[in-house]
């Protein structure tokens, strides 16, 4: 085989020099440069050699060094900063030198069509995960939102998910990562952890210290990989399961009946508060934190029935404004004329 060599790393201080490069901090910027560290981060990714690989974020090309390691059959990095492009394109001439494949996009992740894998790698949902890995140190900025627009892209099997349970591995600010992951009864749970954990198996592998980045965040570094399940926590609709989850940890600290309310006008939410807490079973008294998966699921089924029941609830939003706080709502709601039998 082949052996891949790649040129020296660059120090940051080369970088500096070489390219005029400096991290941006409005685009969250924290280049890690130790090698161990970006082929730790690789090499919990799983095997990758042969596969494809869509890099977000390489930045310098730390961890892509790491990647091309490994020998994939064609990586992919999309990186928004163009003044990286002649780093990348150094890595790229290197990688096609020892008949690797590799493209540089440069783009916001977020407006790049991900549809860039070959129909031969697809594999069947219930089948194991296709050859296609997502990797990335992703900025601080964007990682929350990001994650949240890649566990819907799961939901709907579209993107690198149409191609099957395509794996993840991604970094996250330690506090993200550990949410990420919490369990119920667990007092840092939150509505990430509920949308990780209904899609995806989330698993915090390990920390890296924020003295490995250059320059050094204020915080630490949680490396995490997904797997996407091969049946999810609920069958509703993401933006539905999204919205209720959101709604449920919108007071973390008071009754779950408080927060349940919040999805109401003020002038029944008493009523249908209570209705759909009775509707899924779930004690008013629980602490959001306390709430499991299945637990969301059957709330957002009473919820549904409920708007179902009273057209024009679900278009209420109670952080929108004095006109749309003013909503009206005349029907008749009576708690003992409901059963869950009537779902």
């Amino acid at each position: 085989m082949t052996i891949l060599r790649l040129p020296p790393l660059p120090t940051i201080r080369d970088l500096v020099k070489l390219y005029r490069l400096q991290a941006r901090k409005q685009l969250s910027q924290n280049f890690l440069m130790d090698e161990r560290l970006t082929d730790k981060i690789i090499k919990t990714a799983g095997r990758i050699k042969d596969g494809h690989i869509l890099e977000v974020g390489p930045g310098p090309g730390g961890l892509t060094r790491s990647i091309m390691r490994k020998y994939p059959q064609r990586l992919i990095v999309v990186e928004k900063d163009n003044r990286f492009l002649p780093t990348l394109q150094l890595l790229q001439e290197t990688f096609q030198n020892v008949n690797g494949e590799m493209e540089i996009i440069i783009g916001d992740i977020l407006n790049v069509n991900l549809n860039l894998f070959p129909e031969c790698e697809k594999k069947s949902w219930e089948d194991i995960p296709p050859r296609i890995h997502l990797i990335g140190n992703l900025p601080f900025s964007v990682s929350t939102h990001l994650i949240i627009v890649w566990l819907k892209a799961i939901s709907e099997k579209s993107g690198p998910w149409a191609m099957g349970r395509t794996k993840m591995t991604l970094t996250f600010q330690k506090e993200v990562a550990e949410r990420l992951v919490s369990e119920a009864y667990a007092r840092d749970r939150c509505r990430l952890s509920v949308m990780a954990q209904t899609w995806t198996k989330p698993h915090l592998k390990f920390v890296i210290p924020g003295k490995a980045f250059v320059p050094q965040p204020d915080v630490d570094v949680g490396v995490v990989t997904f797997t996407p399940l091969v049946q999810p926590g609920t069958n509703h609709e993401f933006d539905l399961f999204e919205k209720v989850t959101r709604h449920m940890f919108s007071f973390r600290q008071k009754y779950v009946i408080k927060c349940i309310e919040t999805l109401f006008p003020t002038s029944c939410q008493k009523e249908l508060g209570m209705m759909m807490a009775k509707l899924a079973e779930i004690d008013p008294t629980t602490r959001p934190f306390m709430l499991e998966v299945a637990e969301i699921d059957r709330l957002c089924t009473a919820y549904k029935y409920l708007c179902e029941k009273h057209p024009g609830i679900e278009s209420y939003n109670y952080r929108a404004s004095n006109k749309l706080l003013a909503y009206r709502y005349t029907s008749d709601v009576r708690v003992d004329k409901v059963s869950a039998n009537s779902m």
